[in-house]
């Protein structure tokens, strides 16, 4: 019995698996250690921010209308203001965005919602 348990502890130990990282351009999501860093630098970002940042890079150039990325992202269906995800996003660009009047990762898509641009590092 105690060999079997080590065996099977033995293969199930295995290599480490490695770190997931999103990336798109300069902006990276680690998702193991839950940091977000930009240019290298760290960015501090709130839970919520994280989460919405870690959905729209993972899915990256698809358009999210706010209640699909409320869903998504936070795992549950909103049933308040789906404005208030505009206060998040708004956040999370002063943070991620050089301009966040033109912003180079976060892309509204209007009559629709949101998506992560990613067009390559000339975007």
């Amino acid at each position: 019995m105690v060999a079997r348990v080590r065996a099977i502890l033995r293969r199930a130990g295995g290599a480490p698996t490695p770190a997931r990282i999103l990336q798109v351009g300069e902006l990276q999501v680690d998702v193991e250690s839950h940091t977000v860093s930009l240019g290298g630098a760290a960015v501090d970002v709130t839970p919520t921010e994280f989460a919405l940042l870690r959905t729209l890079m993972e899915n990256a150039n698809h358009a999210f209308t706010r209640s699909e990325l409320i869903e998504k992202a936070l795992g549950y269906s909103y049933e308040g203001l789906e404005r208030t995800l505009d206060s998040h996003i708004k956040n999370l660009r002063r943070k991620v965005e050089a301009d966040a009047a033109n912003p180079r990762y976060i892309e509204t898509v209007y009559g629709v919602g949101y998506r992560m641009r990613d067009k390559g590092e000339d975007a």
